[in-house]
């Protein structure tokens, strides 16, 4: 990372260097820049969100030896999104300073084309007879013979990974003390050991013969079968843990989740100030009651907060509520109505454009929803949860908007579609995907086809 980060400054100023004796601009742009001094304050922004940028699309996690395909994706992706960034750095902590069209251009198309070239010397070093010789890697298989046949499997499928298989021992049929004559005969420097089907009293034993010989051991921790939970090792107190997750790991795209939330929620506020107070107003001249419609709802982990509405129905809509339950459209614990008597005239035309949710913004800079994430359901609504499993989506920020709100929300019917969607953002998280729902939640509220 350090040294990718080094090469997207590189990059950035052989785009500026080109760009000055290289006189063009695209989109109409100013010909003259300014001097590279004027962005120097860049490069250390570069050197640490590029390689941040990456790692968020993944690109650090691939298999030593991943497809070029993947590889391409990753670096399309990390480069654009640095390029915008600088884009954005330079737009915000700097005023009056611009930076030319061109320049981003070249910083994404040269950053693109030297990691590129990066990563294929890379590929050739690791498969060329020193790179393998570098990365050979003798390992000895500790577990029952179903276990070492699928890590065997697994193992010799990955081509150029420098690993080899010299010998496997079974623990529950020969002694510990075998493990170390097959080290001193294979001359191994790994012992990787499954332990799904043997003895922790062994495993430790096991360890302590790699520990005394000076040799690595790799313990595998598939001991129990999850469904949704994602692995992780983790320090607590000085102990080495194992953490089950069903939720998205915390991360440096986590923090720019909060970042995002933050600015977005400040930005929204500020630019649609002018809407907010009009809808007040209508609010107040057309029907008697309270400007702001204010209700317990669950947030995370099931916290009860008061959610923020411009109030969309009559002052007496909770009470009146039990009398229209048999209309319920919706399947489940939910109430949804499509035609709503108790909605105002005012009501339906700020539910119709969504601009009855624009106060949930400040519950947004609050910290208790998110600009994306699972709509928070009332807690009376949850407290009738009929599937413990629907739980689940209490287990991240509510939000503003989420895949049920772009997927026809007034077509969704059944509760179950619902969840799933919000499970479904859960256990596929990422910055990107949240981008892409703001992205298309503006044609779904310009179109109007918000709830009626």
């Amino acid at each position: 990372m350090l040294v990718d980060g080094g090469v997207f400054a590189l990059c950035f100023y052989l785009a500026h260097l080109l760009r000055t004796y290289w006189q063009f601009e695209v989109f109409g742009g100013a010909r003259q820049i300014h001097p590279f001094e004027d962005y120097v304050w860049l490069c250390p922004f570069i050197m640490v969100g590029a390689p941040l940028l990456l790692k968020s699309q993944g690109f650090y996690d691939r298999p030593s030896v991943s497809s070029r395909k993947a590889t391409l994706w990753h670096l399309v992706q990390g480069c654009a999104w640095t390029a915008m960034a600088v884009i954005g750095l330079v737009w915000i902590l700097r005023e009056g300073l611009t930076i030319a069209r061109s320049v981003i251009l070249l910083f994404g198309g040269i950053s693109f084309l030297v990691m590129l070239i990066k990563e294929e010397l890379l590929r050739w070093w690791r498969q060329s007879s020193l790179g393998q010789a570098q990365l050979k890697k003798k390992l000895i298989l500790v577990g029952t013979p179903v276990e070492t046949a699928r890590l065997q499997r697994e193992l010799l499928g990955e081509q150029g990974n420098g690993l080899t298989v010299v010998a496997e021992l079974n623990l529950n049929e020969k002694p510990v003390e075998s493990l170390a004559e097959m080290l001193h005969e294979h001359s191994a420097n790994g012992v990787i050991l499954a332990a799904k089907h043997t003895f922790f009293g062994q495993l430790e034993a096991a360890i302590e013969v790699c520990e005394r010989e000076g040799v690595e051991a790799w313990l595998l921790a598939d001991f129990f079968k999850t469904q949704v939970s994602k692995t992780s090792v983790d320090d607590f107190y000085g102990r080495p843990m194992l953490v089950f997750r069903s939720v998205p790991t915390p991360s440096w795209q986590g923090v720019a989740k909060q970042v995002m939330d933050v600015v977005g929620a400040f930005c929204g506020l500020v630019v649609s100030s002018p809407l907010l107070l009009v809808a007040a107003a209508l609010i107040k001249h057309t029907s008697p009651g309270p400007v702001l419609f204010r209700q317990r709802r669950s947030g995370l982990n099931g916290e009860p907060f008061t959610m923020l509405k411009f109030r969309s129905m009559v002052s007496d809509a909770e009470q009146l509520k039990h009398e229209l339950e048999a209309l319920n459209e919706m399947s489940g614990p939910v109430f949804k109505l499509t035609n709503d008597p108790r909605v105002t005239p005012v009501g339906r035309f700020l539910r119709r454009w969504s601009l009855d949710e624009l106060p949930q913004l400040i519950n947004v800079l609050r910290g208790e929803m998110s600009l994306v994430g699972p709509r928070p359901l009332p807690v009376d609504e949850v407290k009738r949860f009929d599937d413990l499993a629907q739980r689940r989506r209490l287990s991240v920020k509510p939000g503003l908007t989420c895949l049920w709100q772009i997927s026809g929300r007034s077509q969704v019917r059944d509760f179950k579609d619902w969840v799933r969607l919000d499970l479904e953002y859960i256990d596929h998280w990422s910055l990107w995907l949240d981008l892409k729902i703001l992205l298309r939640t503006i044609p779904v509220v310009f179109a109007g086809t918000g709830a009626r």
